[in-house]
Parts: structure tokens; C-alpha cells; sequence
């Protein structure tokens, strides 16, 4: 005589994922695929689904949610910067992925021409969920294209409105260059010298016209020979910096468009002789490592690099969760800057 079947029924907070696939006859990755409604043949999908009912089961949202993003890869590409920039960058991003337990890719393309830039963003379209893209690399519209057009999606960080397919996050650069101006002006200073950053960043271009734009509205009128064009490269500080103190009338400030250039200008002019702010003020922007890794340390702008990471990483996953519907998650999310005090300005010689 034939022995009756055990019921496989359980506790509901006993049962696993493992339990319903064994009544189901298929693999735990089914049973997910079928909870998180992916691909599965309608007739797996209805066993499964018999199987989940008979016993109980419910699925942890959390533990589901985490399996998700354990599989979303994101991608950070980079080239030249700032190092000082890179670094916080980064441990933002790493930061803001270990708490959404996402994986994080860095690649590093360099000297790449533009079809080597096509192909390589082609390739990492296959790879990837997600894209952020920095400094200078945010303003490649060859970068973007590729990406965009593989259905990837991007958020540019310190970037102008390069795209209306992609995400920006970034601060309002034309406001806070005209905010350090103003404070230089405030000081009593009316030559100072400005170190722009690269032309082919528009935050560049931003951080300058805030300059003029407060110096105009002081009454002070911009000279050209004052103003030297710099890439962000500490290297690129020493050289404007020689050339800005080497001028028949040297400025009684400078206004460097990064703190690497900022804290080469204050080596500068200490090989001279200067005191800082005595003799020179000196001032950077973005308040990174750099900025409190020379004495004296520098006046800047707190450009707010983790919450940048943290929002870039947020609209990244919003985009992915969203990407096989008919709406777009697309922002140009703006994080306030603040102007920070520190020792390397004052009043200029002639004022005390």
C-alpha cells in the first residue's frame, strides 16, 4: 500500500527560496526571475508561482532589492584630472556604492582619438548599467553619444548642459567665481590675477565669467595680461603663477580656478620671497586635500564632491529602475557651494 505524501507546507517565515524551487522543480534563479517578473516560459512561471501559494512564501524585498543592485554595475571613467578631485571623487563613489552594495568599475582612458573613443564606449555600453562621467571627460560628445545611443545611462558631474539625454550634477559655478571675486574685492584688492582652467570645460568658462561679472560691477575693469590660462594641473599653477608675479605690476591677488594651481601659486611665490597673505592673497576653489596641504592653508570654494557622488549614484539607479519604461529620469541637479575662510587672503599691502 502506498504511503501517503507529506505535506511540504511550512511556517511561512520558515520557507526559502530554495524550498519553493524544489516543489517547483526548477532553480532558485527561476523562482527569482519569476518574483521579480524577468523572462520565464508561462508554464515555469505558473508552477512557480503554484508552488509560492501552497507553501507561503514571501519574498525578503530587502534581500531582493540588494540581489538587484549586486548585479547593477556602474562605471566611472576618467582621464587627466585634477588628483586631488579624482580621489574625493571617488570615495564618494565608493561610499555611495558599498551603502546601495552596487559594483563600481573605474577605466581610465587617456590620449584616446575620437574613434578610439567611439569603440571604447561602445564596448563599455556592454558592460555596464550605468555611466558617470567627471572632469573633462562630462563634456565628451562623443562619450555621450555612443552611450546614449546603446539606451546607457549618464550623469555628468561639473558639466554645463552638454546633452539633453543625460543627468548633470553639478554647482553653480558662475556664483560662487563671482562670490570669490567679490570677497577678494571686499579685501580692498583691484589687480587681481585669475588662472582659468581648461578650455574645454564649461565650468571653466563659468567660473570666469563670474569673475569679470563681479569685477564689472565693482567698477573694475578686467586686464587681459592678468589673466593666464591654466589646465588644472599643478604644473600649469607654477607656470602662470611665474608669469602673473614676473609682471611689471604684479597683482596683489590671485584667483586660481582649482586648488592645485592655488597651492602652486603659494609655492611660487614663496621661492620668491612672498609671504602669503602679507605680500600675496592667494585663493582656489573646490576645497580639496590640496587646499589644506599647503601653509598657509587656502581661502576656496567648497564644492560638496560626496554629495555629489551620492546624487550622481541616486539619479544613476533611478535611470537603470526606469529604463524599459517610456519615461526618462533626466536632471540638472544643482548642490549649493560655500565660500570657505581660511588664512591665505587679506588685505592687500598698499590698504594697511
Amino acid at each position: 500500500m502506498e504511503k501517503p505524501k507529506k505535506s511540504v507546507r511550512r511556517k511561512a517565515s520558515g520557507v526559502t527560496i530554495d524550498d519553493v524551487a524544489a516543489l517547483a522543480g526548477v532553480s532558485p534563479m527561476t523562482v527569482s526571475r519569476v518574483i521579480n517578473q524577468g523572462k520565464v516560459r508561462d508554464i515555469t512561471r505558473e508552477r512557480v508561482l503554484q508552488a509560492v501559494r501552497e507553501l507561503g512564501y514571501t519574498p525578503n524585498l530587502a534581500a531582493s532589492s540588494l540581489a538587484a543592485a549586486q548585479n547593477t554595475r556602474i562605471a566611472l571613467i576618467y582621464t587627466n584630472p585634477s588628483g586631488a578631485y579624482l580621489r574625493e571623487l571617488l570615495v564618494g563613489l565608493l561610499q555611495a556604492a558599498s551603502s546601495s552594495a552596487l559594483q563600481l568599475a573605474v577605466e581610465y582612458w587617456d590620449n584616446l582619438d575620437a574613434d578610439a573613443e567611439r569603440k571604447a564606449a561602445r564596448a563599455l555600453a556592454g558592460r555596464v548599467d550605468g555611466v558617470i562621467l567627471p572632469p573633462p571627460l562630462c563634456e565628451s560628445q562623443i562619450a555621450v553619444t555612443e552611450l546614449v545611443k546603446a539606451g546607457i545611462p549618464v550623469v555628468a558631474i561639473a558639466s554645463g548642459h552638454l546633452s539633453d539625454d543625460i543627468s548633470c550634477v553639478r554647482i553653480d559655478d558662475f556664483h560662487a567665481g563671482k562670490e570669490m571675486a567679490t570677497y577678494l574685492i571686499q579685501q580692498g584688492h583691484t589687480r587681481i590675477g585669475f588662472i582659468r582652467g581648461r578650455r574645454d570645460l564649461s565650468a571653466s568658462t563659468r567660473r570666469y565669467d563670474g569673475f569679470v561679472t563681479a569685477l564689472n560691477e565693482a567698477g573694475l575693469k578686467v586686464e587681459p595680461s592678468l589673466v593666464l590660462q591654466g589646465d588644472y594641473t599643478y604644473r600649469s599653477g607654477l607656470s602662470a603663477a611665474e608669469k602673473l608675479l614676473s609682471h611689471r605690476r604684479p597683482p596683489t591677488a590671485i584667483f586660481a580656478s582649482n586648488d592645485d594651481m592655488a597651492a602652486a601659486v603659494v609655492s611660487v611665490a614663496h621661492r620668491r620671497g612672498m609671504e602669503v597673505p602679507r605680500d600675496l592673497s592667494v585663493v582656489g576653489f573646490d576645497d580639496t586635500s590640496a587646499a589644506t596641504t599647503v601653509w598657509p592653508e587656502l581661502t576656496t570654494i567648497h564644492q560638496p564632491i560626496t554629495a555629489m557622488a551620492n546624487a550622481a549614484i541616486e539619479i544613476l539607479l533611478r535611470s537603470i529602475r526606469r529604463r524599459n519604461e517610456d519615461t526618462k529620469v533626466l536632471m540638472d541637479h544643482v548642490v549649493a557651494h560655500r565660500l570657505v575662510i581660511r588664512a591665505s587672503a587679506a588685505a592687500p599691502p598698499s590698504s594697511r
